[in-house]
């Protein structure tokens, strides 16, 4: 069959790229190994997704926003990073702007649900579920993506946004630089006596990250940090154990913790592909950029990605050029490494240095967060980068 965008991978970077060209008349395939009924109702993970300004002004351009109960919708007013067992701590907040939240907190399974239920209904695409990728070729005419059943699809354009692990992006030999932290994040949802304030917490402990994001109410999303090889033990400890170890381990600030559902394990593994396009191919959402979460920058990378390389085959199609070209592939890549780039980067550096347990590593840390806390151009920096307010494609 011949269509002109085929979309390996219906995650919500594939889901946006597919909404983004809305009413462009090309014909897409997604193509899904999940069954419908897990696009349709995707189950809760444990994740908690902590979107800047620009992500949601995406979302809300492209429908998604407005399906979200906004009951499930917690603004980030405050954040406060902290060291070891250090009292001081950096801060941000939004006093002295004109912020009325840093970002806002969303379940993952949730926003999923909103893509899909924006792309479900749109004419020009088709969405192939439980089927799995065998092969792609690519050629200067146009791709070819044969299924695991057999059947073959011919298209103009094929684009990957089948996780971290890419194998499309392996089938193009698209190289990637790989940094495996032998680290395992552990979420679930925890309620507690005292109110959070909206404040969400970074500690960088010894042997250990914690992590406080404040959801609705009197409840907050957790995420433990902790070497592989101790995950096992704290994914397994009994509740009440590890009720008292959390608050314990955050200094009894919110009180009484307890356990809210299922606890949910994810070994930490970053990636940056070498390239984002390849001849009639391009990669997006984690197949590009696979980020550590501690920035919380991976969603927000993967739809801010998505909705450049559909603005850049939109304005090819108004100017009546070829949508696929290598000069368009390449516009998406420049403006997309440029901001990936840095962050990718300075990222895995700020997890390197705190997590570092070495006594020089510990003092830095100090350093580090008191310089960024006391002057002015470098939090201010730093928080743009984190709330990505002002930010456009």
């Amino acid at each position: 069959m011949q269509y002109d965008i085929v979309i390996i991978g219906a995650g919500p970077a594939g889901l946006s790229f597919a909404r983004a060209l809305a009413g462009t008349n090309l014909k897409i395939l997604m193509v899904e190994k999940s069954p419908t009924d897990e696009l349709r109702e995707p189950p809760e993970d444990g994740r908690e997704i902590a979107l800047t300004h620009l992500s949601v002004k995406l979302m809300k351009e492209l429908g998604a926003w407005e399906r979200i109960d906004e009951q499930s919708i917690s603004p980030i007013e405050k954040a406060k990073v902290l060291n070891g067992t250090s009292s001081y701590f950096l801060n941000f907040d939004t006093h002295n702007t004109s912020l009325e939240a840093l970002g806002y907190l969303v379940p993952n399974h949730l926003i999923r649900k909103a893509f899909y239920e924006e792309v479900a209904h749109l004419d020009n695409v088709e969405i192939l579920t439980d089927t799995s990728v065998a092969n792609v070729h690519t050629n200067s005419q146009g791709g070819l993506v044969k299924l695991a059943n057999g059947n073959e699809m011919e298209t103009a354009l094929i684009v990957a946004a089948d996780s971290r692990f890419s194998t499309t992006r392996r089938m193009m030999g698209i190289g990637a630089s790989m940094h495996d932290f032998s680290r395992t994040a552990i979420v679930c949802r925890m309620a507690h006596e005292k109110p959070h304030q909206q404040t969400a917490f970074e500690c960088f402990q010894y042997g250990k990250t914690l992590a406080i994001l404040p959801m609705s109410g009197k409840l907050s999303s957790v995420v433990i940090t902790v070497s592989s090889e101790k995950a096992d033990d704290i994914i397994n400890k009994d509740e009440t154990q590890f009720n008292l170890d959390v608050q314990n381990w955050f200094g009894n600030r919110l009180g009484e913790m307890q356990l809210v559902g299922k606890r949910h394990a994810y070994p930490l593994v970053a990636v940056h592909a070498s390239h984002f396009i390849a001849n009639r191919f391009a990669l997006v959402g984690d197949a590009a950029v696979g980020m550590h979460p501690v920035t919380a920058h991976g969603f927000n990378l993967g739809i801010r990605g998505a909705s450049t390389l559909a603005r850049e085959i939109k304005n090819a199609l108004s100017q009546s050029k070829d949508f696929a070209s290598a000069t368009v592939l390449e516009k998406y890549e420049a403006q997309h490494m440029r901001v990936t780039k840095p962050l990718y980067w300075g990222t895995n550096g700020i997890v390197s240095l705190f997590t570092n347990e070495s006594l020089p590593a510990k003092s830095l840390r100090n350093v580090v967060l008191k310089l960024a806390n006391n002057f002015p151009p470098i939090k201010h920096l730093i928080t743009s980068k984190l709330t990505e307010t002002g930010a456009s494609l």
